[in-house]
């Protein structure tokens, strides 16, 4: 028998079981329908991209993770031309940059104004190429005497003011490593640091000596120049600045506007390889070389001319 369902409970009402599902006749839990509930779902956050590290270069030791800079780079603007330079320190006190480009530009302007001077007076093309030559030979050799001996004299002259150095730091070592302490806190070091680094580099005489001619004199005696190098730098750059504009002549083709247009070019090109190699508009370098050279050889061409309008 099954017992009357109970006030307010019939077909229709969730809490109603029929008799053929439920023997004892009673509501069952398990038969109530799933309630309809809101899915739990949560809008989605917007997070920013997370930066990944650059790969590893190979052959270049990764000690720690490199993360991205978080300065933003700006585009190239016309004050950065010319400012890519190399991370690495070139030689700079070798005793070769100097000569070589005061060789070069002196063979160049030199022989182009003898040919201009020579020329503009009227002389014959063997006259020309005989000057032309005669200057070459006299100038280079002069350029790498001049440099020899006055490299030689540069290293002597700091010899002799390393041995004073040595002279006073035998006599009085302990105002040397005041003097050196003092250069030190000018330099922003605080004062017992000073003292103390000042102690430490007194205690070898010899490096003491080198830090005292570094600080004091502003030389370093292991990196002095060499002679032989400036020298040879001077007579080699020389000899290939004088050789430009003597060369229509020497080629068979003696043309005098010729010889100086080579000049001329070859002034610009060695005014802009000086100023990318060091760093300086190329532009502005090459038209300083060619103007400063212009000037020289427009004034012999000038004076040859009227020199020889005169004799004539």
């Amino acid at each position: 028998m099954v017992p009357p369902a109970a006030p307010g409970v019939g077909r229709g009402s969730w809490w109603y079981v029929d008799p053929p599902t439920s023997p004892v006749g009673y509501p069952s839990p398990l038969t109530r329908p799933p309630l309809a509930r809101p899915p739990l779902t949560r809008p989605p956050v917007a997070r920013p991209p997370v930066p990944r590290p650059p790969m590893p270069r190979p052959g270049i030791a990764q000690p720690y993770p490199v993360q991205p800079s978080p300065v933003q780079s700006r585009p190239a603007g016309p004050e950065d031309s010319g400012r890519h330079r190399p991370l690495e320190h070139r030689d700079v006190s070798g005793g070769w940059l100097r000569p070589a480009v005061f060789g070069a530009m002196d063979g160049l302007v030199t022989n182009a104004s003898l040919i201009a001077g020579v020329g503009g007076g009227g002389a014959a093309n063997h006259t020309i190429v005989l000057t032309g030559l005669a200057g070459l030979i006299a100038g280079a050799f002069s350029m790498a005497t001049g440099e020899y001996i006055s490299i030689c004299s540069q290293n002597e002259l700091t010899q002799a003011e390393i041995a004073v150095e040595q002279l006073q730091h035998s006599r009085n070592p302990v105002g040397k490593l005041r003097k050196l302490a003092d250069i030190f806190v000018k330099r922003g070091v605080s004062p017992h640091l000073a003292a103390e680094v000042a102690r430490q580099i007194s205690a070898d005489p010899e490096v003491a000596i080198k830090v005292h001619v570094r600080e004091e004199l502003g030389i370093d005696p292991d990196d002095l120049p060499s002679p032989w190098t400036a020298a040879g730098a001077s007579f080699a750059s020389f000899t290939v600045g004088a050789l430009i504009p003597l060369m229509p002549y020497l080629v068979g083709f003696p043309m005098f506007v010729l010889a100086l247009t080579l000049a001329g070019v070859a002034s610009f090109v060695g005014g802009s390889a000086v100023a990318k190699l060091t760093g300086r508009p190329v532009i502005l370098g090459g038209l300083r070389q060619f103007a400063l050279g212009a000037l020289a050889t427009g004034m012999t061409f000038l004076v040859g001319h009227l020199v020889g309008a005169s004799i004539a």
